[in-house]
């Protein structure tokens, strides 16, 4: 027969699963194409992964490069795989700043009109014509999770993070696939502001 303890811990963990979504912060990154990642590193170059992702398939990689704007330079940014269609850049607001780029906040993969940005990797450079982005905070969740938070895809909605200082962002995107695992994304501006740490929650506003 279960203690009341671990009746207590079930309960708890029921109403966890159920009310709250787990809040990862994304710091500033890069995606490259298979033609960059040539220009910067060679040609035939493979990606060294060293870290996978929450999402499946996505990791980190020991590559890093420097990022490049009209008042500034970012390095050490780091490499994201595997390569895509076009290359990509995510930062926040405050290193759009220090770049000194008025850059669009806008969902991964919609680069159609945003701004240039020079990549390089030692003597190795590489201009962007387009794709430094500073990325929307979105929510990555499975049919499943959709449907007992009663999401759906592309909807927008509000959510709390219960950090060390809670508050709740509004305008968070909603993206539903088979492919992902289920977690809120926020980037370290965000993260910031509502005291993150790891294993922080966020609990959707209806």
């Amino acid at each position: 027969m279960a203690s009341v303890d671990q009746l207590v811990d079930s309960i708890v963990k029921t109403l966890k699963d159920r009310l709250f979504i787990e809040v990862e912060a994304s710091g500033r990154h890069i995606h490259l194409s298979r033609q960059d990642i040539d220009t910067l590193f060679g040609k035939g170059y493979e990606l060294t992964r060293v870290k996978d992702l929450s999402q499946p398939g996505q990791f980190a990689c020991a590559e890093r490069v420097t990022i490049t704007g009209p008042k500034g330079s970012l390095k050490n940014v780091v490499v994201l795989g595997p390569e895509r269609k076009a290359s990509q850049v995510e930062v926040s607001l405050t290193d759009a700043l220090a770049l000194g780029i008025k850059t669009p906040i806008r969902q991964s993969g919609d680069i159609e009109g945003t701004p240039e940005i020079t990549v390089s990797n030692g003597d190795k450079e590489v201009k962007l014509r387009q794709g430094l982005i500073v990325a929307k905070r979105h929510m990555h969740i499975t049919p499943e999770d959709a449907i007992k938070f009663n999401v759906t895809d592309g909807e927008i909605v509000k959510v709390k993070v219960f950090g060390q200082r809670p508050l709740i962002f509004d305008d968070l995107v909603v993206r539903v696939s088979k492919d992902f695992k289920t977690y809120i994304h926020i980037d370290y501006d965000e993260a910031n502001a509502c005291g993150f740490t790891k294993g922080t929650l966020g609990m959707i506003i209806k």
